[in-house]
């Protein structure tokens, strides 16, 4: 009986530090004829015993296939990679973190030499890459047809989520997401510092401030919500003016409890100063307008 079978995608990757490594690996496990490239030669071996083909240069990785993945240390380390090599015709898929400003050039980069571009941002750990589970996905800007054509054997180490044809886009989606992450690993560091000196075991109010955070989420919609209409009265439960008037308790418990202020302090004056404005019955959606220049 004939055997039917589907040729997948061949894949080049270029860097194989943690994440490109966990990336190439899903790769392989897919049964996906991969091609691999690292500057330190030696990470490429645990790949080459699980079938990869190991290439001399970047020139060679780059010369084997058509989709060409790279997952490097910064901007500066892909000029330094891809530097004579040959881009023509080829579908380069950069996963290197970068700045918007920096993906939009880089397309323009790619254009030049003759090659398609889409650039991503990662929303995931390397322990991540391979588990769906783990609801580890990708932001993806740029061609949306390059996009589509490879959107299934970029969906193999995690999700695919396409946010626009400006290459810039998926780097700021990445930023967005990660910079409002370290705003709650923010708030949280003040709170574990508030009970730091007191009786009160961390494990017990970890699950507390978990359930809180998840709580206060959903506030994100309604801040949407808001943007878009430009209403910033629209819905408000707690006003800025009486937000803005409980601001001192925050204050005088750090001063008591001997914790800098200093986390919260930025915010509390921006919504001091969008209360100066005459902005009393809004939300805090107004402090946004007080950020952009």
């Amino acid at each position: 009986m004939a055997q039917n079978t589907v040729q997948k995608t061949p894949v080049t990757m270029l860097g194989l530090g943690t994440m490109g490594t966990a990336l190439a690996r899903t790769w392989l496990a897919a049964g996906h004829p991969l091609t691999v490239w690292n500057r330190t030669p030696a990470r490429a071996a645990a790949l080459a015993a699980e079938g990869a083909r190991v290439a001399d240069t970047a020139a060679e990785a780059v010369a084997a296939n058509t989709l060409i993945v790279l997952c490097l240390l910064d901007d500066t380390s892909v000029d330094v990679v891809l530097s004579g090599t040959d881009l023509a015709d080829k579908d380069l898929v950069n996963l290197t973190t970068s700045t918007p400003a920096q993906a939009r050039a880089r397309a323009e980069w790619a254009r030049e030499r003759g090659a398609r571009y889409l650039d991503g941002g990662i929303m995931a750990v390397p322990p991540m890459i391979g588990v769906p589970e783990t609801g580890a996905y990708v932001f993806y800007s740029g061609s949306r047809e390059l996009f589509e054509r490879h959107q299934q054997t970029l969906g193999v180490p995690a999700g695919t989520t396409y946010v626009g044809k400006n290459a810039g886009f998926a780097a700021l989606h990445d930023v967005a997401l990660l910079s409002a992450m370290y705003g709650m690993f923010a708030g949280a560091a003040h709170a574990f510092a508030l009970i730091r000196k007191e009786d009160i075991d961390p494990a017990s109010l970890a699950p507390l401030l978990a359930d809180w955070i998840v709580t206060m989420a959903p506030a994100v919609h309604q801040t949407a919500d808001q943007l878009r209409s430009g209403d910033y009265t629209k819905g408000v439960v707690s006003n800025l003016a009486m937000q803005v008037a409980g601001t001192p308790t925050f204050l005088s418990t750090a001063e008591q409890q001997g914790v800098s202020p200093e986390l919260l302090s930025p915010y509390f004056e921006l919504m001091r100063r969008r209360l100066a404005e005459g902005s009393g019955e809004e939300d805090l959606t107004g402090v946004i307008d007080l950020l952009v220049h």
